[in-house]
């Protein structure tokens, strides 16, 4: 049986993922590989400003996503230790064996990678 502590997690994670909204974002960022503004994720997207705010939001507190700002630009990229670390729901459910999520604490879980801005 799955101990509490990673089923609570699990389920942040997937309540994070419950909004087609923000399977949206997360797959324009991992599939643009490089960090974007929000102006940017606004125009790829389609959808609202303060709706993509509201949703990166959501995401950069399971830390699928990471944030850095830059002046008076936040670029917004996927953190890919934390995504790839993301079981699917039967594996969950059916008690499979899962990865382990990433041993970190939200604020500082380390990058996957030393990035730089576009």
């Amino acid at each position: 049986m799955l101990d509490r502590e990673s089923a609570a997690l699990y389920a942040g994670w997937f309540k994070a993922l419950a909004d087609p909204t923000r399977v949206q974002l997360v797959t324009l960022l991992a599939n643009r590989g490089r960090p974007m503004s929000v102006g940017e994720i606004v125009a790829a997207s389609g959808v609202g400003q303060s709706t993509v705010s509201h949703h990166l939001k959501a995401l950069a507190e399971v830390r699928f996503v990471l944030s850095e700002q830059d002046g008076t630009t936040r670029w917004y990229r996927i953190n890919e230790l934390c995504v790839s670390r993301f079981p699917s729901a039967a594996d969950v459910v059916m008690g499979r064996q899962v990865p382990a999520p990433p041993d970190c604490a939200p604020d500082e879980c380390p990058d996957e990678e030393d990035r730089s801005q576009p």
